[in-house]
């Protein structure tokens, strides 16, 4: 695992795009086209703000196991709230992740016509403030994810606003990951291959070693290192579904550390935007042409896409 090469993903200031927003995103774009993720640092997400969830992530899960597993809810496909150590399994594999998570979506008002697809939020009794911690990451990952998708919009060819109407009350779900100590006999991996299901995920805390993409080209597993405090963004399906694979979603996966890092805990804070759930992902005319032919012809809603991909992946039965 040492020897795994280091993916030449590109560190991007997303300061720059307010003064050059063509050539953002045309460096934005072509980072996804190559390799699916993007590093972006300067995201504008305030450091004390980050510094502060990360202490209430680690005092969360902390917590004893009883007391957790109290904010877990049974057929909720863990869309908010806890979802316990050894839950969720890459579509495919064999073994289950060796991770446990707790799940923060969208806060909606009182009788919004996305109550009965957005499950409302589980807020635990401790740490404190941990409510007001995540209600204002949660925003300030918003803002960020839509400057990034407005990079992606012009990249495409589309109007900068593009994707406003189609994230305006997102299904999107900020997770807080936990990746406990593993024992040197372990089965699996922290996080077996996948790919992520929304548009695009924006993550925090990939600079503790173990996050790998698989290089379309070589076929070879490579690291990304980010920079102390910036993101590492990545293709969901979603976006590759909507694009016809011109912005590909990339196989990645979290290694089990070395024995010598195997008694640390890592964790991590991925952001998964997702459009609002009645949202059509229907191919874009611009990505159809002869040589890239219309990969789907039938539209699907996001809610029905999230719906039979959470069967997949084991958080939801049939």
């Amino acid at each position: 695992m040492l020897d795994t090469p280091l993916a030449q993903v590109p560190t991007l200031s997303l300061a720059a795009q307010a003064s050059d927003p063509a050539g953002f995103a045309a460096d934005f774009g072509a980072s996804f086209q190559r390799y699916g993720f993007a590093i972006v640092a300067d995201h504008g997400v305030p450091l004390p703000l980050i510094d502060r969830a990360w202490e209430e992530t680690a005092a969360l899960f902390a917590l004893p196991d009883a007391e957790k597993r109290g904010y877990h809810t049974l057929g909720g496909g863990g869309a908010r709230g806890y979802t316990p150590f050894k839950t969720e399994i890459a579509k495919g594999a064999s073994a289950v992740d060796l991770k446990e998570f707790w799940h923060i979506g969208r806060e909606l008002s009182a009788g919004h016509r996305y109550a009965d697809r957005m499950a409302p939020n589980v807020w635990p009794a401790r740490p404190e403030g941990f409510r007001d911690t995540f209600l204002d990451l949660f925003t300030a990952f918003d803002r960020a994810g839509d400057k990034l998708l407005s990079a992606i919009a012009r990249y495409l060819g589309l109007a900068p606003d593009w994707f406003d109407p189609a994230v305006k009350d997102g299904n999107s779900v900020l997770r807080l990951l936990h990746y406990p100590p593993i024992a040197q006999d372990a089965e699996g991996v922290r996080a077996g291959a996948h790919e992520d299901i929304n548009l695009i995920t924006l993550l925090l805390g990939a600079e503790e070693a173990g996050l790998e993409l698989l290089d379309r080209q070589t076929g070879q597993w490579m690291a990304i290192r980010p920079p102390e405090g910036a993101m590492v963004v990545n293709v969901g399906d979603m976006l590759q579904r909507l694009t016809n694979h011109v912005l590909p979603s990339t196989t990645h996966r979290v290694v089990n550390p070395p024995p010598e890092r195997r008694g640390h805990s890592r964790y991590s804070m991925p952001f998964f935007l997702h459009p609002a759930p009645d949202f059509p992902i229907e191919t874009l005319p611009g990505t159809i042409t002869p040589d890239n032919p219309n990969r789907y012809p039938t539209p699907i809603t996001a809610h029905d896409y999230l719906h039979q991909r959470l069967v997949e992946i084991g958080l939801i039965e049939k």
